[in-house]
């Protein structure tokens, strides 16, 4: 094999992690997704490509889209809320602007599964990768106009109350720190006044362990929620952790573990997002 291809490869191999597992949500599928851009990078005729991150860029956000197109069947047919696999946020290097971050947060993926893939796609190569509408237009194999006008309609769809952008890491930690004393407390009065009045809680257990099957909104419902199940199991584990460059909170709760992630906005948390899933618990939070 052709040393200088493997080189030139791993030099983005981080960055084509990090776009692939933005636009499915999923490590398993970003890394095969970017296992087969390899291959057809080293069979490719390399003379004739003048820029291999433009090259690798294109192949990768091809391949997610097919394979996101695919997926969306599977996760409506999907046990429960299927929720993004969570990871280490330093998984892609490091996230160096407030887009980077934003695209990466698990509330924004978790958003963006309303996306239809095209939007999907030319909100993550805009606003994380900063890439001119004209090489979106050349990837996607569309018009330019419509590359913004997927953009502009995925922007609509994601901008919140006070702008997209997430809380200072030192203020999300804060209230998650609340939110965790609360419950072990059984402070129902005090977790009541961290959540949003229009709060949603997700649980994501595929399946394979036991876990809510549709979403438990409104703040009483969600205050009640966690009420049970604390009087329920016994808290055999509980920390402060981090999961997609945000703070998380890592829970043992009757011997079922759980990374809980959380959408801080306004000093108030909107939603909580609970990943029990084996399968979806292997690359963050431990």
């Amino acid at each position: 094999m052709d040393t200088d291809a493997v080189e030139i490869f791993e030099e983005h191999r981080r960055l084509l992690l990090g776009l692939g597992y933005r636009l499915l949500g999923s490590m398993w599928d970003a890394e095969d997704v970017v296992q087969e851009a390899f291959l057809r990078w080293t069979n490719a005729d390399r003379s004739r490509i003048r820029e291999p991150r433009a090259f690798l860029v294109t192949i990768v956000t091809r391949l997610a889209l097919d394979q996101l197109r695919s997926a969306r069947a599977t996760r409506q047919a999907y046990t429960g809320p299927w929720l993004p696999e969570p990871v280490d946020g330093q998984a892609f290097g490091p996230l160096e602007t407030a887009e980077l971050r934003d695209t990466l947060s698990y509330a924004t993926l978790h958003m963006m599964e309303r996306l239809s893939p095209p939007e999907r796609a030319v909100f993550v190569l805009r606003e994380a990768f900063e890439l001119p509408y004209e090489q979106i237009a050349e990837i996607l194999d569309s018009p330019v106009a419509t590359c913004r006008q997927w953009h502009h309609r995925a922007d609509q769809h994601l901008t919140r109350g006070s702008g997209r952008f997430t809380p200072a890491p030192e203020d999300h930690a804060e209230l998650l720190t609340r939110f965790l004393t609360a419950a072990r407390n059984g402070d129902m009065a005090a977790l009541t006044d961290l959540l949003a009045e229009d709060a949603v809680a997700y649980n994501d257990g595929g399946g394979k362990v036991r876990a809510a099957l549709r979403p438990i909104a409104g703040r009483d419902n969600v205050v009640a929620f966690v009420a049970g199940l604390m009087s329920r199991y016994p808290l055999q584990e509980a920390r402060l952790t981090q999961a997609n460059g945000e703070p998380a909170i890592w829970t043992v709760i009757g011997g079922q573990r759980q990374l809980v992630t959380f959408d801080v906005r306004d000093g108030r948390i909107h939603a909580v997002y609970g990943v029990l899933n084996p399968d979806k618990l292997t690359r963050a939070g431990r």
